[in-house]
């Protein structure tokens, strides 16, 4: 079965060309959010796109950014949907998981969205380190200044260090340093996952 979504940014907008495209695509069903931005993934409509689909099914959308606009995000909704068996197919990007072809160009994608997150990621070290040298302090004081959470970040995500060992360095807890952590995740871009953040054992 054919799942279709679409979505439209602005509530003066309507929905009529993608969902005129799904349906020609023979979409048994079209979820829809309205007036939604695709910075964020916690939309109805696309909740309950994929609440609805079922082994062997596919997710269409008529183009890739109706999806959202994170390519990092996208890149981990289509991997979560493959690993759930369901295909997904993208109409004006002529984008088909169930192809060979299909596959390759999604394959690609994830490689240059990975690229892309290294650059970021280096990008904010270097940026926040030179900061560092100038003496320049970032936001109100805290316990930790934003150069040590830029580095204990750098040193977690590349395997240097134990989340619990650069804490005790820098004499915080793991969970001040984790909450601070997210935070510069959060205003920079950079990928939580890439981070071996989980507590070690006992």
């Amino acid at each position: 079965m054919k799942i279709g979504y679409a979505r439209v940014s602005r509530d003066d907008q309507n929905l009529d060309l993608q969902i005129s495209a799904l349906r020609d695509k023979n979409c048994s069903r079209i979820f829809t959010d309205l007036g939604q931005s695709g910075a964020s993934f916690q939309r109805a409509g696309l909740l309950n796109a994929l609440k609805s689909l079922s082994s062997g099914d596919t997710l269409v959308v008529w183009r890739l950014d109706r999806l959202g606009r994170s390519l990092f995000k996208l890149i981990e909704l289509v991997d979560l949907l493959g690993r759930q068996n369901v295909e997904f197919q993208s109409l004006c990007e002529n984008i088909d998981t169930a192809t060979s072809g299909g596959r390759l160009m999604f394959h690609m994608m994830g490689a240059l969205a990975e690229f892309e997150r290294s650059l970021i990621s280096e990008r904010t070290c270097a940026g926040l380190y030179a900061a560092r040298r100038r003496g320049k302090k970032l936001g109100r004081p805290l316990s930790l200044e934003q150069y040590q959470v830029a580095e204990a970040y750098c040193a977690v995500a590349r395997g240097k260090a134990t989340l619990k060992d650069v804490a005790q360095s820098l004499n915080v807890s793991e969970r001040t340093l984790r909450r601070r952590m997210r935070e510069l995740v959060n205003t920079t871009g950079l990928n939580w996952n890439d981070l071996h953040c989980r507590r070690d054992p006992e």
